[in-house]
C-alpha cells in the first residue's frame, strides 16, 4: 500500500506486477483491466454506431440457379424460354417495365401523352442513354425493333400484339403509336427489350435465332455480358454479367451477376444447401422443405397472375356438355385440399379469371360452394344414377370423364386429387398425362381433349380477351373452353377499351357472373412464386411479379457489400 502523498508506482515498476502481486491479486487485476478495455472499446464502437449509419456499397457478387439453359437471350425471342427471359431482363431495357408492385413505370421512355380519342400514345424517350458497347441509343432503335417483331419472318412471339398498330418516328426522341380502337392495357404492349439497329441491322430473317449475339447480347440494361462457360457437351453451365457504370438509373451495387445452370431441382437445391449458389430461380413447394440452409435465407413468395384450371370442351363430350354435370363438378372439388397437399398451402384458391389485385376483381365472385352431399343430390334429381360399378349413367351414356394434362409432378398430383374428389360424386376420371409439347401440339392446338387441366398466364393487364372471346376458340388462339357468345364478347370488348377504372371493373364483373352461371372451366388455384435467397443479399424489394423474370426489376438497386457514413 502507497503511504499518504507518495506518488504512484513508476513504468518499470508495472513491468514487474507479476513478481509483485500474488495469484489472487493478479486475476483481479488483469480481470479489472479486461473490464476497463472491453468497455472502452464497447463504447467506442456504440458511439461509432449511433453516429453513423449503414448504406449500400459497390462490389459483391450474386450467384443464383437456374434450371434450365439460355438459348435466345434476345427480348424478341426470350418470351418463351423463362431462362432467356431470365437474362433478357437484366441485359435489356424496354421503353416501360413494372416496377416492385407490378406496376406500370417509365424505362427508357421519359414521359408520354395520350390523345383525347385514346387512339395515339406520344413516347418521349430519355436522353442519358447509351447502348453497352458505348453507343447512342434512340428512338431509330426502338423503330428497327418493332419492325423486326412485327415482320413474321423473324418468328417473334410478340408479333400478335403488333397486328393493327402504326409506329412512327417524330424525332430521335419522340415516338408515335396509333392503335385503330382505344385499348386500355395499350402501354403493357410497350413492356419488352429493345436491340441495337447498328448491331442487328444486317442479319438476315433466317440467320436471327442463330446468331452468336443471342447468347453475347449488347443491351442498355443495369448488367452487360461478361463470358459463359460450357461442357464438353455445349452446353452453357454458367453465365456471367457485370454491372453497367453506365446505367441511366444508376450503376448496380452488385459488381457481378453470376448464374450457374441445372437440369433438375435436386441438383438445384443441393447446390444453395451446400453454399455454392445464393438463390434459386423458382422453387417448387414440394422441395421447400428440403431446404437446410433456412436460417441464412429469405424467402421470398410471391403471386404471380397465373392460375390453374380444367377446361371443358362441350363439343367432344355428352357429360361436360350436360349443365348439372359442371356444376356437380364445381361443387365436389376441394380447392383447400389440392392447395394444402400439392402446394404444402403455398398458394390461394382461384375462382374466375381474374385475380386479387387486378382490375375487375370481385370477393364476391371470388368463391365457390364445396359441397358434395349437393353435387349427389343434383346429379340424382337430373337422372343420373350409379350403376353397380358406382359409376353414375343416363339414358346409357357413362360419366366418365377423360382429363388431359401435362406430366409436370404438380399437375399430374392434382389431377389424382381429382380424380379421388370426383369419384365421391360417381364420376369416373380417366387421367391422360403427357408431355407438355404433345399437350400442346396435339390436343390444345386441335382442341382434341374433353377436359384439360392446364394453366394460363393472365399477365400484368387483365384484358381477358385471348383467353375468352369467342374469336379466339380455335388455334393460335387460347379459348380453352371454346367459351364466348355475343354478349360476354361486347363485355370483353367494352371492357378493354374502357379507360373509367369503374366502368371497366363492372364490364369484368358482369363477365365473371356468366361465366359463373354457365361453368365453361372449373378454376383451381394460383400457386406462390418461391424465391430463395441468401440473406446476405439486402434491397430486394418484391410484392407482386407479373412474370418470373419480373424478380430482377429492381437489381440494379440490391447490394451485398455496405460502408457506413456519418447521420
Amino acid at each position: 500500500m502507497l503511504e499518504k502523498n507518495s506518488l504512484p508506482p513508476s513504468f518499470s515498476k508495472w513491468l514487474h506486477i507479476n513478481k509483485i502481486l500474488n495469484l489472487k491479486e493478479k486475476f483481479l487485476f488483469y480481470f479489472l483491466w479486461f473490464i476497463l478495455i472491453s468497455s472502452t472499446i464497447s463504447c467506442a464502437v456504440l458511439f461509432y454506431y449511433t453516429k453513423t449509419k449503414a448504406i449500400p456499397a459497390y462490389g459483391g457478387e450474386y450467384i443464383e440457379g437456374i434450371i434450365g439453359q439460355p438459348a435466345h437471350i434476345n427480348p424478341l425471342l426470350s418470351s418463351s424460354n423463362e431462362t432467356d427471359a431470365d437474362m433478357t431482363s437484366l441485359i435489356y431495357s424496354g421503353l416501360f417495365k413494372y416496377d416492385s408492385r407490378g406496376k406500370i413505370s417509365p424505362d427508357l421512355a421519359e414521359s408520354y401523352d395520350l390523345s383525347d380519342d385514346k387512339t395515339t400514345y406520344t413516347v418521349h424517350l430519355r436522353t442519358d442513354v447509351t447502348w453497352h458497347d458505348g453507343e447512342s441509343f434512340d428512338a431509330s432503335d426502338v423503330l428497327f425493333t418493332i419492325n423486326l417483331l412485327s415482320d413474321p419472318s423473324f418468328k417473334s412471339p410478340l408479333r400478335n400484339n403488333w397486328q393493327g398498330i402504326q409506329t412512327s418516328v417524330l424525332d430521335n426522341r419522340t415516338l408515335q403509336f396509333k392503335i385503330d380502337t382505344p385499348y386500355a392495357g395499350f402501354l403493357s404492349n410497350l413492356v419488352f427489350g429493345i436491340l441495337p439497329k447498328h448491331l442487328w441491322n444486317s442479319i438476315a430473317p433466317n440467320n436471327f435465332s442463330l446468331n452468336p449475339m443471342n447468347l453475347k447480347p449488347v443491351g442498355t440494361g443495369p448488367y452487360k455480358y461478361e463470358s459463359a462457360q460450357k461442357d464438353s457437351n455445349g452446353n452453357v453451365v454458367s453465365y456471367k454479367l457485370v454491372s453497367n457504370p453506365n446505367y441511366f438509373d444508376g450503376k448496380p451495387y452488385i459488381s457481378k451477376m453470376t448464374f450457374n445452370f441445372y437440369t433438375d431441382e435436386d441438383s438445384i437445391l443441393s447446390a444453395l444447401n451446400r453454399k455454392e449458389i445464393m438463390g434459386i430461380g423458382g422453387l417448387s413447394s414440394e422441395k421447400l422443405n428440403g431446404l437446410k440452409v433456412q436460417k441464412s435465407t429469405t424467402i421470398y413468395k410471391l403471386d404471380l397472375p397465373r392460375y390453374f384450371a380444367v377446361f371443358f370442351n362441350q363439343t367432344k363430350s355428352i357429360p361436360v356438355a350436360t349443365d348439372e354435370v359442371r356444376e356437380a363438378l364445381s361443387l365436389a372439388t376441394n380447392r383447400q385440399e389440392i392447395i394444402d397437399k400439392v402446394l404444402d398451402g403455398n398458394g390461394h384458391s382461384v375462382y374466375s379469371p381474374f385475380l386479387p389485385g387486378m382490375i375487375g376483381f370481385s370477393d364476391e365472385i371470388a368463391q365457390a360452394e364445396f359441397n358434395v352431399n349437393k353435387a349427389n343430390q343434383l346429379l340424382d334429381e337430373n337422372g343420373w344414377t350409379k350403376n353397380t360399378n358406382g359409376v353414375r349413367e343416363k339414358n346409357g351414356t357413362a360419366l366418365e370423364i377423360n382429363l388431359v394434362t401435362t406430366d409436370w409432378g404438380e399437375l399430374t398430383q392434382t389431377a389424382d386429387i381429382l380424380q379421388s374428389q370426383w369419384e365421391k360424386i360417381g364420376v369416373k376420371v380417366n387421367i391422360e398425362p403427357f408431355s407438355i409439347s404433345d399437350v400442346q401440339e396435339n390436343y390444345i392446338r386441335p382442341r382434341e381433349y374433353e377436359a384439360l387441366l392446364f394453366g394460363q398466364v393472365v399477365g400484368a393487364d387483365p384484358d381477358p380477351y385471348s383467353f375468352w372471346h369467342s374469336s379466339e376458340k380455335k388455334d393460335p388462339g387460347l379459348n380453352l373452353s371454346l367459351f364466348g357468345d355475343d354478349t360476354s364478347d361486347k363485355l370483353i370488348t367494352d371492357g378493354r377499351m374502357q379507360f373509367d377504372n369503374e366502368k371497366r371493373t363492372q364490364d369484368y364483373i358482369d363477365l365473371q357472373k356468366i361465366i359463373a352461371k354457365e361453368i365453361p372451366a372449373i378454376f383451381l388455384y394460383s400457386p406462390s412464386y418461391i424465391y430463395p435467397v441468401s440473406k446476405s443479399v439486402q434491397g430486394i424489394n418484391l410484392e407482386n411479379l407479373i412474370s418470373p423474370a419480373g424478380r430482377f426489376n429492381d437489381a440494379s438497386h440490391w447490394y451485398i457489400k455496405t460502408k457506413r457514413v456519418r447521420k
